[in-house]
């Protein structure tokens, strides 16, 4: 008799565990709006953080001027690190209209480890670029490329997984400025 209670112990779990199963999957199937095209990255609005730091942080911070990328540019991610093993970081994630990464990136610290650190190890080139009146060399990288202007106490850096005609496109666009 205990062995065939263990049996129909068994047996129930089995049941239970299936109808469980079954009613996840109706509420998944029937439950859950699945829109296809729907685009999982979020767009984040960066005004407000752009003014905030620009009366923060001890350089010009650069962002996009109004108007001046193409449509289909999307600012993806934000953020200022007011200290770090780097110095005053400031973080602006874009994505281009083919989906591919390009971000501004900002220090007052020094130029060495901050540039290896958001380039995530790209080799300086001997190659320069003027751009918008500026010098700007070129980085490669096995992950990003990059664009490096170093100035008076800031260093800018557009990298990312974007071509380097995008990277100049962001780097054309770049408005540096205090509060």
């Amino acid at each position: 008799m205990a062995g065939m209670r263990g049996k129909q112990s068994v047996r129930n779990m089995v049941l239970s565990l299936s109808v469980s199963s079954l009613a996840a999957a109706g509420i998944y199937v029937f439950g859950v709006p699945h829109d296809e095209n729907n685009d999982p990255i979020k767009t984040v609005d960066y005004e407000v953080d752009l003014k905030t730091v620009r009366r923060a942080a001890s350089y010009p911070v650069a962002a996009p001027k109004d108007g001046a990328l193409p449509k289909g540019w999307r600012a993806t991610s934000v953020r200022y690190t007011p200290q770090s093993d780097v110095g005053a970081v400031w973080h602006l994630g874009f994505l281009d209209p083919d989906r591919e990464y390009v971000a501004i990136e900002q220090s007052d610290g020094r130029p060495g480890p901050f540039v290896d650190e958001v380039t995530q190890s790209a080799r300086k080139t001997e190659k320069t670029e003027r751009i918008a009146g500026e010098t700007w060399r070129r980085y490669e990288g096995p992950k990003y490329d990059a664009l490096v202007r170093e100035g008076k106490g800031v260093t800018t850096v557009v990298t990312g997984t974007a071509s380097f005609a995008q990277l100049t496109k962001m780097a054309a666009a770049l408005d540096a400025r205090k509060g």
